[in-house]
């Protein structure tokens, strides 16, 4: 069957489930565990790994800079620079520490986490900064809204932003109503971060909802298999779900050639309603 792969604007593509690592590196013992999965996803062909000097303070990047020892050319990576840190000098240093801690010398794509106080004209400045002096690639950003974006939009070399990281699973579709057709239109990938909804009630409430455990055993696969694939329903979508151990990134990959038909997605439409209008956008 075929892979799902994603295509960024600058006419790169990816397989379209990448590797998260948020909650990584918050505890030493888990260091080994969390190489392993990592690894383990690239050798499924799991390119994208996506990062930020947020995680664990720095501890995450770090992680993913072991992970990658030797085998920096097969992973697409993806860091993300807090609000205050992304305009002027205090980019280039933030974006340095990140380099440091993943121990190469460029990222593939460096996102802005969420709009803070910095001027977004500062931002792209910095950004291109940093495409000159070699250490990114591209750039993006996480977090933004419609109106976000259409400021970002009007400014001189906003239109360069390659994609918009966001919150976005079964039971949390606010994106649909109008920023993932913004992004759609304009060929922009979208990056579903908890695409399998975070920790505690809700994950456990989705993973048990009769809905999606009568289609996990229809299909014989996990209800995680099902929202990854639900998910992936929609065109330009990249879901990066953590890669929490090599059990679940072997579940992930599976995902990628996992195609829900019309009823599937009606029954999920039906117990998991599309917005109908406009909702505030979820920070994580």
């Amino acid at each position: 069957m075929t892979t799902r792969q994603i295509r960024f604007p600058d006419g790169s593509s990816l397989p379209a489930i990448g590797q998260g690592t948020w909650f990584m590196g918050e505890a030493a013992s888990e260091k080994a565990r969390e190489i392993k999965a990592l690894q383990a996803g690239l050798d499924l062909g799991l390119r994208l790994i996506d990062t930020a000097e947020m995680y664990a303070d720095g501890r995450a990047e770090s992680v993913v800079g072991a992970a990658l020892r030797g085998r920096r050319d097969e992973a697409f990576l993806v860091s993300k620079v807090y609000p205050h840190n992304a305009g002027g000098t205090r980019a280039i240093e933030a974006c340095e520490r990140s380099l440091k801690r993943l121990q190469t010398d460029v990222l593939d794509l460096y996102l802005l986490h969420w709009r803070g106080g910095i001027p977004l004209e500062e931002t792209i400045n910095a950004m291109e900064a940093l495409q000159q002096a070699g250490k990114i690639r591209q750039w993006g950003v996480s977090n933004l809204d419609v109106e976000d974006m259409n400021e970002l939009w009007s400014l001189s070399g906003g239109e360069h932003c390659m994609t918009n990281q966001v919150l976005y699973h079964v039971a949390s579709r606010g994106i649909e109503f109008d920023l993932l057709p913004w992004c759609q239109a304009r060929a922009m990938p979208v990056m579903a971060y908890c695409p399998l909804a975070q920790a505690g009630t809700l994950r456990r409430n989705l993973f048990s909802h009769p809905v999606v455990t009568r289609m996990a055993d229809k299909y014989q696969i996990t209800p995680a298999q099902i929202m990854l694939a639900w998910v992936l329903r929609q065109p330009g979508v990249v879901a990066i779900p953590k890669a929490s151990s090599v059990a679940h990134v072997e579940e992930n990959a599976r995902a990628l050639t996992l195609v829900l038909d019309s009823g599937d997605i009606a029954a999920l439409d039906a117990a998991f309603p599309a917005p109908t209008s406009k909702q505030p956008l979820d920070v994580v």
